[in-house]
């Protein structure tokens, strides 16, 4: 602790703060304890009960990389190192901005021969577009953490969008076939939401309270926005014998993680709402009787650096990852613990962490619990060949 006091220096927790979120588990070299921020205090008892593993430092790497083989250049790097936009692309896809796959979409189109075949609802979004989830031929199906998002003036049966001739007649317009192929097309998608919105809606009837004991809109009066997207992951979840995939991948976000600064201010409150979500989906999970059947995983686009700026941290490069769920082989910390000190041997400059587990690894061993073959594995992490180890055991087989 006193190491991590000097490099963190007005960041760093006190001790004695963190005597009740210690962690007690194998994979630390000895004499080396972790410890959760206070506010990630309802993991620990996941973490006891050997259902959340701690990955240590995971980052974008290209191939093995020593702190010698960075600083003369000798290895080839990730691109645009500690560029948010291009990091975030890195990790949810092997490439910089610009990509148009990610690995959680290449793990789509692999399901989808178990599927039947259809690419609708086997990579769902609850935040938005991201590449992690385009794949081949997986679409990445946007919704809403309230529902599937409607295209009112078809949908709506309330009166304001018009008389149901009206809607009947836009139905007709924005669906029917056109000699035009580019308008065509547009319609020929349109008519596709339409259909899965009234299939998701149908799926979702009734379950819109089911988990909000635990994972509730308001807490202290603030809107969690983390647990009303998992919410509706676990809605998806309990509806999946209606929407017919039988492997799924999902995303959801969090972010404000960018503290450059007022620091101590705003990143407990996003653990905050971070630890009372995961424990609350986990929750969720197994009053389903889906808590082995569902892994969940943190990724970013990269850590921070280890020293101060004075008010808060700067971009850094590796980052210590939660993965959590009834199949993890939990209570255990997996890769290698880097030294928090300044110059320390993964230190590429201000305290950023040299990763030295790859975020390849990190995706082959989560895709091999998917049900992806050792041959299939290039095609959900490229550079997999370039490293020894394609599953990093945090999961059980």
């Amino acid at each position: 602790h006193a190491e991590y006091a000097t490099a963190r220096q007005s960041l760093a927790i006190a001790h004695a703060s963190l005597a009740g979120t210690a962690l007690t588990g194998q994979g630390l070299p000895a004499g080396r304890e972790y410890a959760l921020a206070p506010q990630l205090a309802p993991l620990k008892p996941l973490f006891d009960a050997k259902k959340l593993a701690l990955q240590l430092n995971v980052g974008p790497l290209r191939v093995p990389t020593t702190l010698a083989q960075y600083q003369a250049r000798t290895v080839p790097l990730p691109p645009k190192l500690f560029s948010h936009n291009d990091q975030q692309s890195v990790w949810q896809s092997s490439a910089a901005e610009g990509a148009v796959k990610g690995w959680g979409g290449r793990l789509g189109d692999l399901a989808l021969a178990g599927n039947g075949g259809s690419a609708l609802f086997t990579c769902m979004s609850v935040t938005g577009n991201a590449v992690f989830l385009s794949g081949e031929h997986a679409l990445a199906y946007q919704i809403g953490a309230g529902g599937a998002v409607a295209i009112k003036g078809v949908t709506q049966d309330d009166g304001m969008y018009g008389a149901q001739a009206c809607r009947e007649a836009l139905r007709t317009l924005i669906t029917q076939p056109r000699a035009q192929v580019l308008e065509s097309e547009l319609n020929r998608i349109t008519a596709r939401s339409l259909d899965s919105h009234a299939t998701l809606a149908g799926a979702l009837a009734g379950s819109t309270g089911q988990f909000d004991t635990v994972l509730p809109d308001l807490v202290d009066g603030r809107r969690r926005t983390l647990n009303q997207q998992l919410k509706m992951v676990a809605r998806l979840i309990a509806a999946r014998g209606q929407l017919g995939p039988k492997r799924q991948v999902f995303l959801v976000s969090l972010g404000g993680f960018d503290t450059h600064d007022n620091l101590m201010d705003r990143h407990p409150a996003l653990l905050t709402e971070l630890g009372g979500a995961l424990s609350g989906f986990q929750q969720a999970l197994e009053s389903i009787g889906v808590g082995p059947q569902v892994t969940t995983f943190t990724a970013s686009d990269f850590g921070r650096t280890l020293v101060s700026n004075g008010d808060g941290s700067d971009h850094g490069w590796g980052s210590h990852h939660m993965v959590l769920g009834g199949a993890v082989r939990g209570g255990a910390f997996y890769g290698q613990a880097p030294q928090a000190v300044l110059k320390g041997p993964e230190d590429v400059g201000q305290g950023r962490l040299l990763p030295s587990t790859a975020v390849d690894q990190y995706a082959a061993t989560l895709a091999r619990w998917f049900g992806v073959s050792d041959t299939e594995l290039p095609l959900v992490a490229p550079a997999i060949a370039q490293f020894g180890t394609r599953d990093l055991g945090f999961l059980s087989a």
